[in-house]
């Protein structure tokens, strides 16, 4: 697998973030500077524009293995623009809004998985700190809890090439280019990464708060050489607004 692991993302093994690991077999990011069909939580997703005219691609990944089984997202995104959302976790509800205008497929396959079940009940298994990592983020998105797991299929990266990743930024983790998952990660504090990492949307400011609180709580060694929350962190369902 590609090495390039966002300290804070897949299969995150050694050190940085969206994989947030050295290891060749997760999702993270790096230190630029170093199933089934029902629907989870409640609503349904709304968009405020029309979804993108864009098709989307979603191969069989088969070096990731699927945590959860669940259909692929259809070709075609169905919403559009800023699709609000709520992360209901061990934590209190986290409040985001997915942006499908600047990642249409990215969103596509989050709204998919998301009102597939497959999200639920799952742990935020990396989180890393600026003192300990040189990054700031909470990683979520593997139902399996290793860093290793997938939807079992991968998709494209949606960059521009001027990512920043700031606090309240939402990003997908990755191994490399075009490796996209169901990993995900919420920086809550200025992070020093390069523009690999799809941004796809944005956490609410008030919502940072839990998150840095938990940061303050410090890490423990966690899965692949990545470092876990001290306090364990559940995503119990996602619901739309």
């Amino acid at each position: 697998m590609p090495k390039r692991l966002l300290p804070v993302l897949l299969l995150l093994v050694a050190t940085a973030l969206a994989g947030c690991g050295d290891d060749d077999s997760g999702d993270t990011a790096k230190d630029s500077s170093s199933g089934s069909s029902q629907a989870a939580g409640s609503g349904s997703p709304q968009g405020s524009a029309d979804p993108a005219d864009v098709t989307c691609d979603y191969p069989t990944d088969d070096q990731i293995p699927a945590a959860k089984e669940v259909d692929p997202p259809p070709s075609k995104p169905t919403v559009g623009g800023e699709v609000p959302a709520t992360l209901n976790t061990s934590l209190g509800d986290l409040a985001v809004t997915l942006d499908a205008a600047a990642a249409p497929c990215t969103v596509n396959s989050f709204v998919s998985l998301a009102t597939q079940g497959y999200y639920d009940d799952s742990p935020c298994h990396r989180l890393t700190t600026l003192t300990e990592g040189g990054i700031a983020v909470l990683q979520c998105g593997d139902p399996s809890g290793t860093g290793s797991g997938g939807p079992g299929y991968s998709y494209a990266d949606e960059t521009k090439g001027d990512e920043t990743y700031g606090p309240g930024v939402l990003a997908m983790a990755n191994r490399g280019p075009n490796t996209n998952g169901s990993q995900f990660f919420i920086v809550y504090d200025d992070s020093p990464l390069p523009p690999d990492y799809t941004v796809f949307g944005t956490v609410d400011e008030a919502s940072l708060k839990p998150i840095q609180d938990l940061a303050a709580q410090g890490t423990i060694p966690g899965p692949g050489g990545m470092t876990a929350p001290a306090e364990e962190v559940t995503i119990k369902t996602i619901s739309w607004s």
